[in-house]
């Protein structure tokens, strides 16, 4: 992965944990009505409480959500970043010292999980101890390291909480120029979808506030919503950028519009300067003129830091839980300082956005959604399942993406072809602006309709799943996994599948696909077929011990191409079935999580060959997940 994607990713990743605080807010803000009026004492404080403990854990929220974030929804990931945040938690606050588990601790275990997870997804150990192997050994993995992560911290905690205090201090002494600056960038970044990187560290790490219990929270939002009345410095300025701005650029491009287009363009831009002005949503607007007049966006950026830079001027402290839209300004307006100032700067932003954008359009003939030439702009071809396809279509097929996840306005894909975009049949699905990353790295906007957009798209996948169909690897009796006597194998510890009684010593393919591995005794193999399932083949139970050709002969070696009822490994069936505990001979696949469901042909006997004694239906490859 490229050092864009690794960014994009991992921005995406920051979003997933913050969905919390929305919920967060609210109940904060609900404990503040007049409970007892109705009867209901203790509400009040039942709803603080509930607020607070969000906040409380956020730490481990953000561990689940980053590691989850960026392993397509693993949950040995996530289990391993949990893990490590109990082991550090553990650790830390048994000490003498006051060392409580901060965001930036639990992001930082969320990566590490990530990304051992992405390392040793696929580690292979000796069979003895294989049940550890594969995804199993993350959580191990994460516990040493985070064991060490805790011990470390006991030695530098005491530096690192200065610094971060400090560096609130030094950030604070640049005044409106340091606002100003973070408003210019961060607005940059929402381009490449990599905003979420700088906000989380000023959001959620600079500056330090001690509540009344004596706790310390750490960056803009938390100190906000823990009462710190100098907090919401770097929220407070987006308010009339995402409640004004971007709607007056909105109705501006509405009136600029050709006139037969108007009608179209007015149903669609009322929508996203809704979108804005409520809940802070605001790509659908930007990426409007995003890539027909860059130069325009720019402008817009530097606006954006100015307008941070007057409300830090004014002594105005705001803050939300998602973004800066009418929803927040109201249910966070009580913890806010001179919060209605927001509103007389908005009105005056958006007449200034709105004159400035009519002009610049007309001036230097921008082509805006409604003014191009042969414009396209079609409305949603019946709904989002009908569209969905055709957008899979379009991004190249199904076997044209190795990754595809969605954040709040926008699928991030990983392709295997960037060349099979079709971007201007995107453009015409609904499409706000398409961004290439390098690498393989997409992002697709659709504004709010992208999680819709990608589980119709999995559902589509869906329809059409691949299948595997496993023949029979001897001849004899196939009975179920459970019934071998063997415990790992029964438990189905190293996989699923199904096993053999054979009544010859022959041993081919059930499926076409490549030799991965060779035990050295030869009494089992793996294959790996071209949809990625790894089979593994067990000759007998106790077998690892039988030495010597007079037992296994391997017919084929490691990287060789195989096809169903090809000769795999010869066996003298009287020896083995005298020195082994039972002749059972599983066929499991090790890596069952990539398979959706399983049927199974009665089970009775079979020929050597024989077809379809086992067919599985793989899970859609492209959802959460890189495929193998």
């Amino acid at each position: 992965m490229n050092f864009m994607g690794s960014l994009q990713q991992l921005g995406r990743a920051f979003m997933l944990p913050m969905i919390a605080l929305p919920g967060a807010a609210i109940f904060m803000s609900l404990s503040k009505l007049p409970w007892d009026l109705i009867g209901l004492d203790a509400m009040g404080g039942y709803l603080w409480t509930a607020g607070e403990s969000l906040f409380l854990y956020l730490p481990y929220l953000f561990a689940l959500g980053v590691s989850l974030g960026l392993t397509g929804n693993a949950l040995a990931a996530g289990m391993a970043a949990l893990i490590g945040m109990i082991i550090y938690t553990g650790i830390t606050q048994s000490s003498e010292l006051t060392i409580e588990p901060t965001v930036f601790i639990g992001s930082l275990i969320g990566m590490i999980a990530g990304f051992s997870y992405e390392r040793f997804k696929n580690l292979r150990l000796p069979e003895y101890i294989q049940f550890f192997g594969g995804p199993r050994f993350v959580p191990l993995f994460v516990s040493l390291i985070s064991f060490l992560l805790s011990l470390a911290m006991l030695g530098i905690a005491p530096l690192i909480d200065t610094m971060l205090v400090q560096l609130g201090h030094i950030v604070a002494t640049t005044g409106g120029f340091g606002v100003f600056l973070y408003g210019f960038v961060h607005r940059i970044l929402v381009v490449f979808g990599l905003h979420h990187l700088v906000s989380h560290v000023f959001w959620f790490q600079i500056g330090g506030y001690e509540t009344a219990s004596g706790a310390m929270v750490f960056g803009d939002l938390p100190r906000f919503f823990a009462g710190d009345r100098t907090a919401g410095v770097f929220m407070a300025g987006m308010y009339p950028t995402m409640m004004f701005a971007l709607p007056a650029i909105a109705f501006a491009i509405i009136h600029e519009a050709r006139e037969d287009l108007k009608p179209k363009i007015k149903k669609t831009f009322l929508t996203a300067a809704l979108a804005s002005f409520l809940t802070g949503v605001s790509e659908p607007v930007e990426f409007a003129f995003l890539f027909v007049a860059p130069y325009l966006f720019v402008i817009h950026a530097f606006l954006s830091g100015v307008i941070m830079w007057v409300t830090y001027a004014l002594g105005i402290r705001h803050g939300f839980s998602f973004s800066a839209g009418a929803l927040d300004y109201v249910i966070n307006e009580h913890l806010a300082t001179r919060g209605w100032l927001l509103i007389p700067i908005g009105v005056a932003v958006g007449f200034v956005y709105y004159f400035l954008f009519r002009w610049a359009i007309r001036r230097f003939r921008i082509p805006t959604p409604g003014r191009e030439e042969g414009s396209q702009l079609d409305e949603w071809a019946g709904d989002i399942p009908y569209r969905a396809p055709l957008i899979l279509q379009a991004i190249g097929g199904k076997e044209n993406i190795v990754q595809m996840e969605a954040c709040i306005t926008r699928l991030r894909l990983k392709v295997a072809n960037e060349k099979l975009l079709d971007i201007n049949a995107l453009r015409n699905l609904g499409a706000a602006g398409v961004i290439r990353l390098g690498g393989g790295h997409v992002q697709v906007v659709f504004g709010t309709f992208s999680e819709l957009i990608r589980a119709e798209m999995i559902k589509a996948i869906h329809r059409d799943q691949a299948q595997v169909l496993f023949s029979s690897p001897v001849q004899g009796k196939m009975l179920p996994l459970e019934e071998v006597p063997d415990p790992i194998f029964a438990g189905k510890l190293v996989g699923q599948g199904v096993a053999f009684i054979p009544d010859r010593g022959e041993l081919v393919s059930p499926v076409k696909g490549k030799v991965s591995l060779i035990y050295p005794t030869m009494h089992a193999i793996g294959l790996q077929t071209p949809e990625g399932l790894e089979v593994l083949l067990h000759i007998g139970i106790d077998t690892s011990r039988l030495t010597g050709q007079d037992y296994f002969q391997a017919a084929v070696k490691e990287g060789d191409e195989v096809i169903p009822g090809q000769l795999l490994i010869r066996f003298n069936l009287q020896k083995v079935r005298r020195d082994s505990k039972s002749l059972a001979t599983p066929m499991v696949i090790t890596n069952s999580e990539l398979v959706h469901s399983w049927r199974y042909a009665p089970f009775k006997a079979v020929k050597k060959g024989q077809s379809s004694v086992m067919s599985v239906v793989l899970k859609e490859r492209n959802g959460g997940g890189e495929r193998p």
